[in-house]
């Protein structure tokens, strides 16, 4: 189904051709003076130079050709040359009669050329708990893939777990002092190892912090951890079978907390998969003369000459031939190329790994590793802060545990949902019923603040404004779609239905005004799936709730008397509903049915 403006500009276009001016000037936009028209086309302006006429004369040719289009209520030329147009209500109404036979889709194409796109925007490291510091990452990169999804592309999420490195040697060497007589420690044991690993999550995530701090204060300690981490990238079994057990207990754990934020993957790799492939990107690297030694590290050149800004050089292997992140980062994209051949791959992280990025891509194309075709694109976000304008923290100063956080939401949401009850009457909600629907709430209020903003902005994580029923908040656009249902539940609780209705032309501007912006609908998916934008779809999705509210404020739905137009409201309801729910669904949370 075409997008609602590329309708109206083919027309204009037509008119602008009919008078024999260039298609070029018939760009149609959203009216920035909405009480005057609906859109706007300043092109007559432009166009005057080159046909050497004034930008009213073309303007009134083009309005002449217009005003008998049965698109149009309206098509006015205004001095000194804009052409001023409002949509015909029956047209419209159309245009929305066929977003609701588009079901599930409402005129949204799939692509049709559907892409295979990774995005990797886990990146927790296994045994620590996740922190507010992964909220960003996780609640941005899901609904990116799941925008990706509604537009038919195939889209694979990657945790991308932090699993190797100096923080397992850390953890061995902790559990060896404290349990030696354990068989992992045996290096003359053959035999099979226990399938019970042998801390719980609780114990692992109390000794990787212990053990930080003492390689900080004991040199022979660190230097001891240091030559586990060895042994273990080594392929020593004892350690071996521990980090396999240190995955088990701490995946378990991070797809629980994961799952509390609806937040899932299709991949669950790490930093350890890739390994198996560096000696031989390396020996690429080299062999190509990519690669070359400086002060004892391996390192590919990727500044170009078009560059504001020094780019240092990226680093494959350190001077004792230990790999970092770029490494592992690079080894992963030619697994994820030869495993999935992927159109492109997206990376959630903090923005100020953005030059490691650059060096990473940049190698990445210049060594061949990838198509010229294939995207490879980093969406650095900025920091959550407190009102206090600094990174969020505990109230003793600590970085707070994510499960923290979404617990102290869930409470004030619930508080909140419990007051509102006392206002209403005949509303009896179970203390079961507000408990469950103070956690669908609270994740709305959750994602909704954070994605509302722009990805690279930061910005201020305030409980109280995001837990509000009014404003720009989750809970307000909850409120709304849960408005929409209490009336859907009332029409059809009296045995009423919609058979045969057809969306009726506007009875009102509120009612045009949300025909309007349902409208917009597919243009604005496709808009935000391009841009990997979510605080579009709220941007969009908070204009359509107040467009709905005002429509609701304005108009008897139930005490409507023409059962033909009362048809047409709840066929109306309905696809406003519907619209919403699929935009907070790819948003990552969802609607009670009370509040």
């Amino acid at each position: 189904m075409k997008k609602f403006l590329d309708l109206i500009t083919e027309e204009v276009t037509k008119a602008f051709v009919e008078c024999g001016y260039d298609a070029k000037y018939a760009k149609v936009t959203l009216s920035n003076r909405p009480d005057l028209c609906e859109y706007q086309c300043n092109g007559a302006m432009a166009a005057s130079k080159e046909y050497k006429k004034a930008p009213f004369m073309i303007a009134d040719d083009v309005v002449a050709k217009l005003v008998t289009n049965p698109m149009f209520s309206m098509a006015e030329s205004v001095k000194p040359g804009f052409l001023n147009l409002k949509i015909d209500e029956a047209y419209l109404a159309e245009f929305v009669e066929n977003m609701c036979k588009d079901e599930g889709r409402f005129g949204c194409d799939k692509a049709e050329n559907p892409k295979t796109i990774i995005v990797d925007y886990g990146g927790p490291n296994v045994a620590k708990p996740l922190h507010v510091g992964h909220l960003r990452s996780a609640i941005i990169g899901e609904s990116i893939k799941r925008i990706g999804k509604y537009m038919g592309h195939n889209m694979i999420g990657d945790v991308h777990l932090g699993d190797w490195g100096l923080q397992m040697g850390l953890i061995i060497t902790e559990l060896k002092l404290r349990k030696p007589e354990l068989v992992y420690f045996d290096e003359a044991y053959e035999g099979e190892y226990p399938a019970e690993a042998p801390f719980t999550i609780a114990e692992l995530e109390e000794i990787y912090p212990t053990a930080s701090g003492k390689s900080k204060e004991d040199e022979a300690y660190k230097e001891a951890a240091l030559a586990a981490t060895n042994e273990l990238q080594q392929g020593r079994r004892g350690y071996r079978a521990l980090l396999d057990h240190i995955l088990h207990v701490s995946v378990s754990d991070l797809k629980k907390n994961y799952e509390n934020l609806n937040v899932s993957f299709e991949l669950w790799k790490g930093e350890k998969d890739a390994q198996p492939y560096i000696p031989d990107m390396v020996q690429m690297m080299k062999d190509g003369g990519f690669a070359y030694e400086s002060e004892g590290a391996l390192v590919v050149d990727v500044k170009e000459e078009t560059d504001t800004k020094e780019i240092p050089p990226c680093i494959i292997l350190k001077s004792d031939g230990a790999s970092l992140y770029s490494t592992t980062d690079l080894a992963t994209i030619v697994w994820r190329v030869e495993d999935y051949n992927p159109d492109g791959m997206i990376y959630l992280t903090d923005k100020r790994q953005e030059l490691h990025f650059i060096q990473v891509f940049r190698c990445a194309r210049k060594t061949g590793m990838v198509k010229d075709e294939m995207t490879l694109k980093h969406i650095g976000f900025g920091t959550m802060n407190g009102k206090d304008g600094k990174p969020f923290k505990t109230r003793d100063g600590g970085v707070m545990r994510l499960e923290y956080l979404v617990d102290e939401i869930n409470e004030e949401m619930l508080k909140k949902i419990v007051e509102n009850q006392k206002t209403k009457e005949n509303l009896d909600i179970s203390e079961e019923e507000a408990k469950a629907t103070s956690k669908v709430v609270a994740l709305a209020a959750i994602k909704y603040g954070d994605l509302s903003n722009q990805a690279s902005k930061d910005y201020i994580f305030d409980i109280d404004r995001f837990t509000s029923f009014e404003g720009n908040t989750g809970p307000y656009i909850l409120y709304t779609i849960v408005r929409i249902k209490s009336i859907l539940s009332k029409y059809y609780g009296l045995g009423k239905d919609v058979a045969g209705a057809v969306i009726e032309p506007a009875h009102s501007k509120s009612e045009k005004d949300l025909m309007m912006e349902l409208s917009k609908f597919n243009a604005m998916m496709e808009n935000a799936f391009e841009e990997t934008a979510p605080h579009k779809i709220c941007a969009y999705i908070y204009d359509l709730a107040n467009a709905f509210n005002s429509f609701y404020h304005g108009t008897k739905i139930m005490a409507e008397e023409n059962e033909v137009t009362q048809k047409s409201y709840i066929r109306l309801l309905e696809l406003t509903k519907a619209v919403l729910e699929t935009c907070i669904d790819v948003l990552g949370f969802s609607a009670p049915d009370r509040m």
